[in-house]
């Protein structure tokens, strides 16, 4: 009878504290500023923005607001670089959400690989607006790189 008492009062301790070691979401900021432009690029961009980020697992989650697009917003992605600040190949992580014209909203939950999580932690993901009169060849008007 007192062992039956011990487990289930064991037991109701392990319950009841799961919660606590369960992973809590990282949090991620990125500042929304202009791509690299040349000096004949110089009226493509315009504008400025901040984004917030949770990783929960391999579930990131995005947020963001941007203004003073030089002209009508057309997309968002989420991209790999090589490094921080570096693009690199700029490989496209996934497609987010974008709504508003020259401001507005940016937004996403996008499922990353093991890699990409490590990648994110290294500070080698970012996230790059696009907007109609953008620098070419793509259009790119904004981008940020998401940090802890």
């Amino acid at each position: 009878m007192r062992r039956r008492l011990v487990a289930a009062l064991v037991t109701c301790l392990v319950v009841i504290s799961a919660p606590s070691f369960a992973q809590r979401p990282e949090a991620f900021t990125a500042r929304l500023d202009w791509v690299p432009i040349g000096g004949t690029e110089r009226n493509d961009v315009a504008g400025e923005g901040s984004l917030s980020a949770k990783l929960s697992g391999t579930n990131l989650t995005i947020a963001g607001s941007f203004t003073g697009l030089p002209a009508k917003v057309t997309g968002a992605k989420l991209h790999a670089g090589v490094a921080t600040g570096a693009r690199g190949r700029g490989l496209v992580v996934a497609d987010l959400q974008v709504t508003g014209a020259a401001s507005g909203t940016v937004s996403g939950d996008v499922r990353l690989s093991a890699e990409q999580v490590a990648a994110l932690k290294a500070g080698q993901l970012y996230v790059q607006i696009y907007s109609e009169k953008g620098v070419l060849p793509d259009h790119s008007t904004l981008w940020g790189w998401l940090l802890p």
